[in-house]
């Protein structure tokens, strides 16, 4: 069974940082995909950046630069570092991980297998 649990989310004031984590599963195939979505208050859930088993990175076309996705070096959790924070980031935020298929693949906004829990961040003005 994969857990993924997210933690870091809290309340910032407008221009302060965060840095969400979230304990993914460490799979030694490529082809696996890792994302953070977030559902702002009373709106749908929607993406905000993706990682593939290579590192590369993808960014939803409305999140601005000052979002960051990574991986440590163990591969063992999902960092998203939010810079700047203003109140429109207020969301609650959930880290996603889709299972490796063998060989590299463009990973989907849609259909990740495992979520974790959710993490509040407000941000105020």
């Amino acid at each position: 069974q994969v857990h993924l649990v997210e933690s870091g989310g809290g309340s910032v004031q407008a221009g302060g940082s965060l840095r969400l984590s979230c304990t993914v599963p460490k799979w030694s195939y490529s082809g696996y995909c890792m994302a953070w979505f977030r559902q702002p208050p009373g709106k749908e859930r929607e993406g905000v950046a993706l990682i593939d088993s290579d590192g590369r990175t993808t960014y939803a076309p409305y999140i601005e630069d000052r979002f960051a996705i990574s991986q440590d070096n163990a591969k063992v959790t999902l960092y998203l570092q939010i810079n700047s924070a203003k109140p429109e980031d207020t969301a609650t935020y959930y880290c996603a991980a889709d299972p490796p298929v063998g060989g590299w693949r463009k990973c989907p906004w849609v259909n990740y297998k495992y979520w974790g829990q959710g993490t509040q961040v407000t941000v105020s003005s």
